[in-house]
């Protein structure tokens, strides 16, 4: 069997829910960001763990992921399409019972034309130049939408993940502008401006990529547990070469383990230098080039090779991982190909 194990920690994500929920200001309500497939582990399971810990409010990137997760909670729960109300959305958002997050004049004309009972929500852009209405088309609009009571009004951080940048601030402070006098719930701050403090909490928190178990918040507990199978070991001489362009020359007797995975299973070609394969506790260097389906480690530490060698475990995480190559966590999470065995611990599956 050549499939990988992509074990998922339910309990563990429900517990970095919870710290992120008691982080917040008092009276606050965390929500949970459940875009991309639940961030490449599966919407389903993902949303029904966090409702079982106490998420009433799920936010979501497109009207489409918000229908997968309404089926797997069924009526109650508010979720919120952070897109807005898209050309074509209308029937989704109706029969789903979504809230969007209108961005613009244009999307604020279209949902009250096609849906003009539903609910709604509001994106502010606060200078992060994204999503959202910056603030002369909200003083335009501002007095019209309030009349109709939208359930929540939200902007993004730029740099949370940065405390002390002075952008926090300035949004902090561009965002209060914008809300003042507004009754509605506000939300600003996502898994780092929880952590930034209650400056940031407003009445609505959306816990991110720190429920996953990736930064910024460093105390999460690991969440994804990835072990891949190997297929072959082979015994190379000094100056023999592995993989595609010669990338790596032995220069010593070793011992050479052939692994079902690459980069057609989220495997990005640049994470390769310094990227660990582990027998246990023994870490194994990954050597070569990662190919579309294959990557080479050197096992020659071991006495014996097992049928598996984690790439993720306890000691190399999301973003130790993503720091090989230069990107974030939330890259790794969402490029975890769809070649896995997914299994989860903890119910809810």
């Amino acid at each position: 069997m050549t499939t990988s194990r992509l074990l998922i920690d339910l309990d563990a994500l429900r517990a970095n829910w919870r710290a992120l929920d008691a982080m917040s200001a008092p009276a606050v309500e965390t929500g949970a960001v459940v875009k991309a497939n639940g961030y490449g582990l599966g919407a389903a399971p993902v949303s029904r763990a966090l409702a079982e810990a106490g998420a009433r409010t799920f936010f979501v990137a497109a009207a489409e992921e918000g229908l997968a997760v309404r089926q797997a909670l069924g009526d109650g729960p508010a979720i919120h399409v952070f897109s807005g109300h898209m050309e074509g959305d209308t029937a989704l958002l109706a029969q789903a019972g979504l809230t969007p997050m209108l961005n613009s004049i244009e999307q604020f004309r279209r949902h009250r034309e096609a849906l003009p009972e539903a609910p709604f929500g509001i994106q502010l852009d606060s200078g992060m130049n994204r999503l959202g209405l910056e603030p002369a088309d909200w003083a335009a609009l501002r007095d019209e939408a309030l009349a109709l009571d939208p359930v929540l009004v939200m902007s993004h951080l730029a740099c949370a993940d940065e405390p002390e940048h002075p952008m926090n601030r300035q949004q902090l402070n561009c965002f209060r502008e914008m809300v003042a006098g507004v009754e509605a719930p506000c939300s600003l701050a996502a898994t780092g401006g929880i952590i930034n403090g209650p400056d940031y909490h407003f009445q609505v928190t959306r816990a991110g990529c720190g429920m996953y178990g990736g930064l910024p918040y460093a105390d999460a507990k690991p969440v994804v547990h990835l072990d891949l199978p190997v297929i072959q070991t082979r015994q190379i001489e000094p100056g023999e070469s592995v993989g595609y362009g010669n990338a790596w020359v032995a220069d010593r007797p070793s011992t050479i383990a052939t692994v079902a995975a690459g980069y057609a299973d989220g495997l990005h070609r640049l994470m390769a230098p310094g990227t660990m394969l582990y027998a246990g506790d023994t870490a194994c260097p990954l050597v070569g080039r990662i190919s579309m389906d294959l990557i080479t480690v050197d096992v020659t530490a071991l006495t014996e090779v097992p049928d598996y060698l984690a790439l993720l475990n306890d000691v190399q995480g999301v973003d130790r991982l993503a720091a090989n190559e230069g990107t974030i966590g939330y890259e790794i999470l969402t490029s975890l190909g769809g070649r896995y065995a997914r299994s989860f611990t903890g119910a809810a599956a």
